[in-house]
């Protein structure tokens, strides 16, 4: 009984430790330094399920193209008006900070309320596509259990709503 008792310390414990940590800012990470646009491409998906990208299919050869395709979003308006209107509805969005906002090119961080886990969103405009090309991925971790998919998804659907 004893020995059950220092478990449960231990464990308890350790959770506080693990949420100590998280506040601040041990998951976090750092933003990669090849986010952006470059000759019509965003940043490749991650090479582990922790990410989706609207160009996975120019990435023939990636082990995750299949789990990261994610369709585009589609314009509402011209491309500057598309972006605008991303950034409101990412604004809205719990845990979200625009880090870098063009009229072409927008990027976001979110992260989670309590583990402060951050992930990075790229939205483009892509002129000769006529779509905005979307990247989300988790800076940590192998699986984001969908969290990106789900987020983009969220998004597309603000934007045709209005």
């Amino acid at each position: 009984m004893q020995t059950l008792k220092w478990i449960a310390l231990g464990a308890v414990g350790l959770a506080a430790l693990v949420l100590l940590a998280a506040y601040f800012g041990a998951f976090s990470s750092h933003a990669p330094a090849n986010l952006g646009h470059r000759n019509g491409k965003l940043k490749p998906p991650s090479k582990t399920p922790n990410s989706v990208s609207s160009q996975a299919d120019l990435w023939v050869e990636h082990p995750m193209q299949d789990y990261a395709r994610i369709a585009p979003l589609p314009l509402k308006g011209d491309g500057a008006a598309t972006i605008a209107r991303i950034k409101t509805i990412v604004e809205a969005m719990p845990g979200a900070e625009v880090t870098q906002s063009q009229d072409d090119y927008l990027r976001v961080q979110f992260s989670t309320r309590l583990m402060k886990f951050v992930d990075d969103a790229e939205f483009w405009f892509d002129p000769a596509s006529g779509v905005v090309q979307v990247r989300s991925a988790s800076r940590l971790g192998r699986k984001d259990f969908g969290v990106n998919r789900k987020r983009i998804e969220v998004i597309r659907a603000r934007l045709a709503a209005h």
